[in-house]
């Protein structure tokens, strides 16, 4: 994570991750392959989310969340509150598919997402990684729009693989975080990107 970025920068990407659902209460896996609304509390969680944003005056000129309804519906209630910004949707933003580890304790499976295993009828790794560096090259052309991209926490873990950062971004429902993308859109660029 970093710290709030100058709105003159336009390499910068704020991320929230969605309000709960009824799996993150209970601490279960849900997985981009499991497709759950937010529960009241979840929905509290995005608008407390919104409040900080204006609190902060961080400017956003956009949206940019996944299909998923429990990203959809946190970017809806933020949009709302920041007075009309533009939700667009990119599907290649979900969450990572878990297939049979979806509904199953994260304690459960985490010494094996540890390890490097997929999940049965999941996702790899590597084959989410490449979708969210995917994602988030084509969301380059867009970041002097300040967008704000709403989330799982996945895929604030895989940027921040992909970008190089020294510890695992593992944000609560609701949590802001700043990416920079300035390497990242040169390593882009010059068609290197990892």
């Amino acid at each position: 994570m970093h710290t709030t970025p100058n709105p003159s920068q336009s390499r910068h990407l704020t991320f929230v991750r969605h309000g709960a659902t009824e799996a993150n209460l209970v601490g279960l896996r849900c997985g981009g392959d499991l497709d759950v609304p937010l529960t009241d509390f979840g929905r509290r969680q995005a608008a407390e989310a919104a409040l900080r944003i204006r609190e902060l005056r961080m400017p956003v000129g956009l949206i940019v969340t996944s299909a998923l309804q429990r990203t959809r519906e946190t970017a809806a209630i933020i949009a709302r509150m920041l007075q009309g910004v533009e939700v667009i949707v990119e599907p290649a933003f979900a969450e990572r598919r878990l297939g049979e580890w979806n509904l199953r304790s994260a304690a459960e499976t985490q010494d094996a997402l540890a390890r490097g295993i997929t999940p049965p009828g999941g996702e790899s790794n590597p084959v989410f990684l490449a979708r969210i560096r995917d994602a988030m090259e084509s969301l380059l052309p867009r970041l002097a729009e300040q967008p704000l991209l709403v989330g799982s926490k996945g895929v604030a873990r895989a940027m921040g693989e992909l970008l190089g950062l020294p510890a695992r971004q593992d944000l609560s429902n609701g949590q802001l975080a700043h990416f920079d993308l300035a390497a990242f859109a040169e390593r882009s660029a010059v068609g290197c990107a990892p």
